[in-house]
């Protein structure tokens, strides 16, 4: 006899199309509007899989998950809602969800999520209740593109664990935010959070930085110091910017990782290593493996789940809150209470952002103190954008056309190596929806600011080396807000 899968949602719309894609694929299905209604059919033990909506008029799934739990310990439930935030997918790890899912959602991932369900497979660990979530702006992560939906899942089933996590992502993304939204809600958050960037630290003291020293260890040592990991003890070391590291201590970093103990510089007594491992990086680590300059054995030791974090470019939709939520930070750290216009968003959201999300908040803080009006419009962020330096205001040339550009490749097979790399980072699911807009403005919009720089802002020159029309040349430069300075070459 097929499984019975029970979904409750009070959108009639969701429960017929999902009702109809499990019918398809088998299942029998059983569907309510009503949290009353969903928890009769399992206190008389109906259903073999519960799908729920985690807000509906009479109840919250999340609140009852627990008593599910108590009365049917093996039924998998899966939530799923469009609340979609961190605190979301936290909510209901903690309270014992098989699993969540953002709407919208792929119906065949729904399904495939339903049948790993029923095999079996190993619910995610729950983790232990943390501080009741905060309002949406006072969100650690802020972002509901799908592109942070998958990011989302990821960090609540590492929420109870103390497995080693490498987080990938361009400057600016935000990879010390993830670091510590692992650690402030992780089974570690009453231990120290310690953060070492290895770019920063002189490669001669890195070690002496991680290990600690015994008085006398080198030249000015005068007194013994703890390291970064005695420090951490109990707690989360986050070593971003990983690449950085020297071989040296990436040997002394691997045995420490392989034998849970380390000795400070002149030391001898070993001291056990206890804290869980996060490491960060911008860089390409398997191009610095292809090139000796990070150890392979060590990448695997701290590979153990990847987690990686999309430019801004790859979730545009965020934008808007981002914008606000720094605009409310921007108030707490003293500056005047600014608020921003639709047309001023709009604008934000067909930039690149080479820079990434530190970028915009950047951005924020200066329009909240320099702009004259409470309400921030598109003329001034238009102003405010054009002000940028060369680098930053092309920028979006060099930071998204250079992530197309390979060394002494033809730019076809950039952008097919390119293309090919991005469809391996999503694994088994599909990109975000939207690759084709942007891909085109990644390619379009360093290809026309550099030639509009090239001939001096000259646009019928520019029209005339780009082949194309000099009216659909205007079009391009409004639609993608370049700023045409005449008469200055930029490169």
């Amino acid at each position: 006899m097929s499984a019975v899968v029970l979904v409750a949602d009070d959108d009639r719309s969701i429960r017929t199309v999902v009702g109809q894609a499990l019918t398809r694929a088998g299942f029998r299905v059983r569907a309510t509007a009503s949290a009353g209604t969903l928890w009769r059919w399992i206190e008389e033990g109906e259903g073999d899989v519960v799908i729920s909506d985690v807000s509906m008029p009479d109840g919250d799934a999340l609140d009852m998950l627990p008593a599910i739990r108590k009365r049917r310990a093996d039924l998998p439930v899966i939530v799923m809602s469009a609340h979609n935030t961190i605190m979301t997918a936290i909510r209901a790890a903690e309270a014992g969800a098989y699993d969540y899912l953002p709407k919208p959602f792929d119906l065949r991932e729904m399904i495939a999520l339903v049948r790993r369900a029923l095999e079996g497979a190993a619910r995610p660990a729950r983790p232990e209740a943390a501080a009741p979530a905060a309002e949406d702006e006072r969100l650690p992560i802020i972002g509901r593109s799908p592109a942070m939906q998958e990011v989302y899942r990821v960090l609540a089933r590492l929420m109870n664990t103390d497995l080693t996590v490498m987080i990938e992502g361009e400057s600016g993304v935000g990879k010390e935010l993830v670091a510590r939204v692992l650690h402030d809600f992780g089974r570690r958050r009453r231990g120290p959070f310690v953060a070492v960037n290895m770019a920063a630290i002189p490669r001669e003291l890195i070690e002496s930085e991680l290990f600690g020293h015994e008085r006398g260890a080198f030249t000015g040592a005068h007194e013994r110091r703890e390291g970064r990991f005695e420090q951490a003890a109990g707690g989360t070391l986050f070593l971003d910017e990983i690449g950085d590291m020297p071989p040296e201590a990436q040997t002394r970093l691997l045995r420490v990782l392989q034998e849970g103990e380390f000795m400070r510089v002149g030391g001898r007594a070993p001291i056990r290593a206890d804290a869980r491992i996060i490491a960060a990086t911008h860089q390409d680590l398997r191009a610095l493996i292809a090139q000796g300059a990070f150890r392979e054995d060590l990448f695997y030791r701290l590979n153990v789940v990847p987690v990686r974090l999309p430019p801004l470019r790859e979730r545009l939709d965020d934008v808007p809150d981002l914008a606000r939520a720094f605009l409310r930070r921007a108030e707490e750290e003293g500056l005047p209470r600014k608020s921003i216009s639709a047309e001023a968003l709009d604008l934000l959201k067909r930039q690149p952002w080479p820079g990434n999300v530190r970028e915009l908040e950047n951005l924020m803080k200066r329009l909240a103190a320099l702009s004259a009006d409470d309400v921030i419009d598109a003329e001034t962020v238009r102003r405010e954008l054009a002000a940028r330096p060369p680098a930053a205001a092309g920028g979006a040339a060099g930071g998204a056309g250079g992530a197309l550009a390979g060394a002494g490749a033809s730019l076809g097979a950039a952008v097919e190596q390119h293309l090919r790399a991005y469809f391996r980072r999503h694994g088994d699911a599909l990109p975000p929806q939207g690759l084709y807009d942007m891909v085109m403005r990644e390619v379009e919009l360093p290809l026309i600011a550099l030639t509009l720089a090239a001939t001096r802002g000259n646009q019928i020159k520019a029209a005339q080396v780009l082949g194309i029309n000099r009216n659909t040349l205007r079009k391009k430069i409004r639609e993608l807000d370049i700023e045409v300075a005449r008469g200055k070459k930029l490169m």
